[in-house]
């Protein structure tokens, strides 16, 4: 385990001054690399202390920043048209640069590190997703995954969009089934 200083919150990790021992990995590929933490030794611990009012004044100014612009693109709704199948599922996926591409159309300049997606989304639909304007400002947007603009505003409206159901298993037994036995018959 390596011990840091944590240079802005991080996410189940802690918050901005704290020391934290994380593996090594996690440290050397991420949190070092992006300027989230720095190691924990007596040098950087007293540059942190002496430069810990203006460190959270920039903080504290880039979190009212973040809001304002949250405020100003609350309920952000951006449509992504996709070709799916009859069951609604996606030919492939909408991934975190697909929805930062869309947002950024929409008046929201974000990068696809800032799209906390779960899973890629992989079918027609709307999905909320939260975008992280600043560690301690997310946005809920609302992704629109449409075959086409006419379904998209169908969805938004809240309309159920008409499927073909497939077919169960069950369902093509019988069939196959009933042919085999006009066959014989």
């Amino acid at each position: 385990m390596i011990e840091l200083i944590l240079m802005q919150r991080v996410d189940k990790l802690g918050q901005m001054g704290e020391v934290v021992k994380v593996r090594p990995g996690y440290a050397r590929n991420f949190l070092l690399p992006q300027g989230k933490a720095i190691r924990a030794n007596k040098d950087n611990l007293a540059r942190f202390e002496e430069q810990r009012a203006q460190l959270e004044a920039q903080n504290l100014k880039r979190r009212e920043e973040a809001e304002r612009v949250a405020e100003r693109v609350q309920g952000l709704s951006v449509t992504i048209i996709r070709s799916a199948g009859e069951g609604g599922g996606l030919y492939g996926s909408v991934s975190a640069r697909d929805i930062a591409e869309a947002c950024t159309a929409g008046g929201l300049s974000i990068t696809r590190q800032q799209v906390l997606l779960e899973q890629p989304i992989k079918a027609v639909g709307l999905t909320t997703v939260r975008v992280e304007l600043h560690p301690e400002v997310q946005l809920p947007v609302t992704v629109n995954v449409a075959r086409s603009p006419e379904e998209a505003e169908k969805q938004a409206r809240g309309e159920e969009i008409a499927r073909e159901e497939e077919p169960s298993l069950e369902d093509e037994l019988r069939a196959e089934l009933g042919a085999a036995a006009d066959d014989r018959g």
